[in-house]
């Protein structure tokens, strides 16, 4: 990655999206930080200045097309070019399939999917009018393997995973690849809020019968680093030939299934 790159993360003001927000700056890259969490966007820009890098808060909610785009806008005015997307931005709503609020399904679809897509065509369109870049998505190993009480969310996730696809499909023509990384159990604050007590993290690593997980055969939560480096090999030149891929980082947890 060349030092003038440039990159755009959503939901980088904490957990996956900070540590993919740092791995794409200590790749070389500016680093425009966005997330509706304004003092958390400005803490990990100030921090990443802080270290050499030069970097940039936005304040914004990806689910507001035209925020999205204000927001894009002010990114390449203040850095340049936007050459890699990273949407990580996502929001979990627990409730069964029969019980699952109409606001919180909304909400979901609203950054889950929506946000994806708003976020994909602000930069995309620049993209496609440059000749080139590189958008990963943030999914979920919950879009191709059925979690109990998770609807709103894993059929969100199964939603923007195919528009993920279809749009690398479109742009590919045009240079333009389009992946996603789709992490399991992984030490975010969204983990925690599902654990009951301290021994949150070594039930999720041995499973549930009664709920149909497997746990994790590799036994381990993962680190919201390890998500962050498939994100980043996905947005480099070592992977110049990969698009509409869907790269699986769970420890196992679904066992291979698409």
């Amino acid at each position: 990655m060349g030092s003038e790159q440039v990159a755009l993360v959503t939901g980088a003001a904490q957990g996956i999206g900070a540590a993919v927000a740092w791995a794409l700056a200590r790749e070389g890259m500016a680093v425009a930080a966005l997330d509706r969490q304004a003092e958390g966007a400005q803490a990990v820009a100030a921090a990443l200045r802080a270290e050499g890098h030069r970097a940039l808060a936005l304040a914004a909610d990806v689910a507001d097309r035209r925020a999205a785009e204000a927001a894009v806008a002010e990114a390449e005015a203040a850095l340049g070019p936007i050459g890699v997307l990273a949407n990580v931005a996502g929001v979990l709503r627990m409730g069964a399939a029969l019980d699952v609020d109409e606001a919180d399904w909304h909400a979901t679809f609203a950054v889950n999917t929506s946000g994806v897509l708003f976020m994909s065509q602000s930069v995309g369109r620049r993209m496609l009018a440059r000749g080139g870049g590189c958008i990963v998505t943030v999914g979920s190993n919950a879009a191709s393997v059925p979690r109990v009480g998770m609807a709103a969310y894993a059929a969100s996730k199964a939603a923007t995973a195919m528009l993920v696809k279809t749009m690398g499909l479109e742009l590919a023509v045009h240079g333009i690849r389009c992946n996603l990384v789709s992490p399991g159990s992984t030490d975010t604050a969204m983990q925690r809020q599902l654990w009951r007590d301290e021994r949150g993290a070594a039930a999720t690593i041995a499973g549930a019968p009664e709920a149909y997980r497997v746990g994790i055969p590799l036994g381990r939560i993962a680190a919201p680093e390890d998500v962050a480096e498939a994100v980043v090999f996905l947005a480099s030149e070592r992977a110049r030939h990969i698009t509409m891929h869907d790269l699986r980082v769970d420890g196992g947890a679904t066992l291979g299934c698409l």
